[in-house]
C-alpha cells in the first residue's frame, strides 16, 4: 500500500527561473540538485528541508525528447498554510494572485508562477 506522496514532478521551461520563483517568492528550500549523464538536471525543492513531500523541477524540453507522449502538463497542486491572509498579501506583491474564495472545505486562492502555471493555497487551521 502507498503510505505517502514523496515527490511531485513539475516540468518547466526554465529551471533556473523556476528555482528563483519557488525560493525567492514562496520561501521554498532547495533540497538537492542533480546533474546526471546525458544532460539530465533536476532540482528538488520543498517548503522546508524536512517536508515529507517535495517538488522536482525537470526541464520540460529534455523530458519531452526522452519520453515522447508523456503528459507534461502542470499538476493541480493545493498547498496548505496556517498564515493564509499574510501569504495572500505577500504573494499579491510578487506574482499574479486570485481572489479569496470561500469553499465548503475552507478559504482558497490561486497564484501563478512566471510560466503561467496556476497553483492553489488553502487555509489550514
Amino acid at each position: 500500500m502507498i503510505s505517502k506522496v514523496g515527490q511531485i514532478m513539475l516540468y518547466v521551461n526554465d529551471q533556473d527561473e523556476s528555482v528563483k520563483f519557488w525560493t525567492e517568492q514562496l520561501g521554498f528550500a532547495v533540497i538537492a540538485e542533480e546533474n546526471i549523464q546525458q544532460g539530465v538536471r533536476w532540482i528538488e525543492i520543498a517548503p522546508t528541508k524536512d517536508a515529507e513531500t517535495s517538488i522536482i523541477l525537470h526541464d520540460k524540453e529534455f523530458v519531452a525528447k526522452m519520453s515522447p507522449g508523456l503528459n507534461l502538463g502542470t499538476p493541480s497542486l493545493m498547498f496548505f498554510t496556517d498564515n493564509f491572509d499574510q501569504l495572500h498579501r505577500d504573494l499579491k506583491e510578487k506574482t499574479t494572485v486570485g481572489e479569496i474564495v470561500e469553499m465548503p472545505s475552507g478559504r482558497v486562492f490561486n497564484f501563478s508562477d512566471f510560466e503561467d502555471n496556476y497553483f492553489a493555497v488553502m487555509e489550514k487551521k
